[in-house]
């Protein structure tokens, strides 16, 4: 299970970013996620196997660059879509040559962000 980076507080390390963004399929993933979308729908645009998938939604997650969004169907299931999870990715050096990462978040509306409580609070049970 990929899990949730929807907290605007998740500072990634630098090296989960630059390893998600140096991997061709992860790359893929993040042009197709604009909109939520199914990892059966991923699968068939991105022509990624299900198992390569998950690794690589899990790569995206580790660099909070998707979220994971869980919604229950009518008859009882749930259904988990992926979106990307930023606006804006900068890798900076400072004075000291250091290299450092920081992730601007789209701004989230009061329905997301309670999803998101509900989807952490589930996360714990």
């Amino acid at each position: 299970m990929v899990r949730n980076s929807a907290s605007s507080e998740d500072s990634p390390s630098l090296q989960a970013v630059l390893d998600a963004l140096d991997d061709t399929d992860c790359r893929a993933i993040l042009r197709e996620t604009a909109e939520p979308m199914t990892a059966t729908e991923l699968i068939d645009i991105c022509d990624i196997p299900k198992s390569t998938l998950y690794r690589k939604l899990e790569l995206l997650s580790d660099a909070s660059l998707v979220r994971e969004q869980d919604t229950i169907n009518s008859g009882g299931g749930r259904t988990t879509k992926y979106e990307r999870d930023f606006v804006n990715v900068m890798i900076s050096m400072d004075e000291d040559d250091t290299l450092s990462v920081s992730v601007e978040r789209p701004p989230r509306n009061a329905n997301e962000r309670l999803a998101d409580i509900w989807s952490k609070m589930g996360d714990e049970l």
